[in-house]
């Protein structure tokens, strides 16, 4: 079971980033904050569920949040200062956007920038440790997946409706076809070499 809290008199916001090794789409994040005394028996991190488990879960942790927020960063924006601060951009977008100010950040990962004076703790595999993670993991997956998918019609040449821009052998072939659209981001090896 994971941890509800990291501290038990603080208000929390766990943060976690989807998108990050994809070569198309916007990376996004989310922030949500959690009853302090939640508990749930399947929430864990959004790679470990199957989709229909996670569109199960968005519902409820859209109901039974406190706050939640996402923020994206765009394809030319990961292009322009890299995807690990496009990531940290994503976060500090989702955060400025809850309306409850968070008094501590819990991060996935084990980097990230100080945003707003909000003190924060990184945490390696959150997402398998703090529910309020999880809960960001799941908020960010399925709001990314059902962005790629929509793209997926305005672009149908890449099988963004299932692999939702990862590179995946028919993204590539669609890349080699017919080249790239605006949302592929332009510094990320798209074709072996």
């Amino acid at each position: 079971m994971l941890n509800s809290y990291f501290d038990v008199n603080k208000t929390e916001a766990g943060c976690d980033e989807v998108g990050r090794g994809c070569l198309a789409g916007p990376v996004v994040a989310a922030a949500v904050i959690l009853p302090k005394y939640f508990k749930h028996d399947v929430l864990t991190d959004s790679k470990k569920l199957h989709f229909s488990e996670r569109e199960l879960l968005k519902i409820e942790i859209e109901n039974v949040a406190l706050d939640y927020a996402i923020g994206e960063t765009s394809a030319q924006e990961i292009d322009e200062m890299n995807i690990l601060n496009a990531s940290f951009l994503a976060m500090h977008r989702a955060i400025d956007k809850l309306k409850i100010k968070p008094e501590l950040l819990l991060i996935d990962g084990n980097r990230y920038i100080s945003h707003n004076s909000i003190p924060y703790q990184c945490i390696v595999k959150g997402d398998l440790k703090f529910f309020s993670i999880a809960a960001a993991s799941i908020i960010a997956k399925t709001y990314r997946d059902q962005l790629m998918r929509e793209l997926g019609k305005e672009y149908p040449h890449y099988g963004w409706e299932t692999n939702v821009g990862y590179p995946t052998t028919p993204h590539r072939q669609g890349i080699r076809k017919q080249g790239i659209t605006p949302h592929h981001r332009k510094t990320f090896q798209l074709l072996p070499k």
